[in-house]
């Protein structure tokens, strides 16, 4: 498959599994799996694949944003599910943290996000990266940014819970700014 052809399914992905599974009329469990028949037909009103090409994205997707279940009849995206999703809540396992983990931020929100602390906004939880790298690729996503150090031990000590993802992203109901750090 072509990296255009496999980019354009992610998105499509991302988009309908994340944030809009009624823009080809698809309902996600509470878990947020739906079936890949129907997911499939469904989104041929869109956009047309078929399984082998669904599974490739799923395979390579760099991020692992997706995953099939185990017998392949079901899809899910790992997380980065919009607070629009009635009743989907996916349940992440909680995990003791590294020491410090790493949130990108544009530079516009540093001073807000310093006195209020980092909340969900317009996602189900807040999302932490293990390293600076990645928290860099994430925060450049909407131009000039800065890298917040988190202090995921204190946090966890003081009763926060930290989870990880089935991808391996760190996630949080909420960070508040006494564990921020320039």
């Amino acid at each position: 498959m072509d990296k255009q052809r496999e980019i354009k399914i992610s998105k499509s992905l991302s988009y309908w599994l994340r944030h809009h599974p009624e823009k080809i009329g698809i309902t996600l469990n509470e878990q947020g799996w739906v079936d890949v028949k129907s997911l499939i037909d469904k989104a041929k009103q869109q956009l047309l694949f078929d399984f082998n090409e669904l599974k490739y994205v799923v395979q390579n997707n760099d991020k692992q944003r997706f995953e099939l279940s185990e017998d392949f009849c079901e899809i899910r995206a790992s997380q980065g599910h919009g607070k629009n999703l009635d009743g989907v809540k996916l349940e992440f396992r909680e995990v003791k943290p590294p020491e410090i983990l790493y949130h990108g931020a544009p530079i516009g929100v540093i001073d807000t996000i310093l006195k209020e602390g980092l909340k969900p906004m317009g996602r189900q939880v807040v999302h932490l990266s293990v390293d600076e790298y990645t928290a860099a690729v994430v925060g450049s996503r909407r131009g000039e940014f800065e890298i917040l150090k988190i202090e995921a031990m204190k946090m966890r000590s003081d009763g926060y819970k930290i989870y990880i993802s089935e991808n391996g992203v760190y996630l949080a109901d909420e960070v508040p700014s006494e564990y921020i750090k320039r």
